[in-house]
């Protein structure tokens, strides 16, 4: 086989169907609106749009949604790899480690206004290294969630693998 017709990009994948395809790009465009809407809360000044000096309630909140868009994003496009059949126990594992995730980020980066940070109400809520650190963890249990929802096949071949002679 030639290196053209393995880079084709009309060469159809095995296994996927047009509308597995078109759930995986719908899935791969909400992600990547997600992370517009995610980097516009955490990094306002990549944009023009910095007001403040300290990260406050809104762009915590318009970060931890873009956050939201882009594990749904990923959900919809994984999830189309498993449609064929059951998912498999790391799979199912996976999905609950992107909620949990998810989950983690929101309580460490809303910390202050749920009361449990170190700038209660009515004070400005601050973001600090704490929640930083929180939402680092949660992202990084995101990461390995989605890991975890990738379909590895082992191949079933009759034949053990052969070893390489060095002759």
């Amino acid at each position: 086989m030639n290196t053209e017709e393995s880079l084709s990009p009309t060469r159809p994948i095995p296994g996927l169907t047009k509308t597995s395809i078109r759930r995986i790009r719908f899935g791969l465009i909400v992600t990547l609106v997600g992370l517009f809407i995610f980097l516009v809360g955490a990094r306002p000044a990549w944009f023009g749009w910095d007001r403040s000096v300290v990260v406050g309630f809104i762009q915590i909140a318009v970060f931890l949604v873009g956050l939201a868009i882009i594990s749904l994003g990923g959900y919809i496009s994984m999830m189309t790899f498993w449609s064929k059949g059951q998912r498999s126990i790391p799979a199912d594992i996976g999905l609950r480690l992107v909620s949990m995730g998810y989950v983690i980020t929101v309580f460490s980066g809303m910390a202050d206004v749920f009361g449990m940070g170190t700038q209660t109400l009515p004070e400005v809520p601050f973001f600090g290294h704490l929640q930083s650190l929180g939402v680092q963890i949660g992202e990084a249990t995101i990461a390995i969630g989605f890991l975890l929802m990738i379909p590895y096949h082992r191949s079933h071949s009759s034949d053990p693998p052969s070893k390489a002679s060095n002759s």
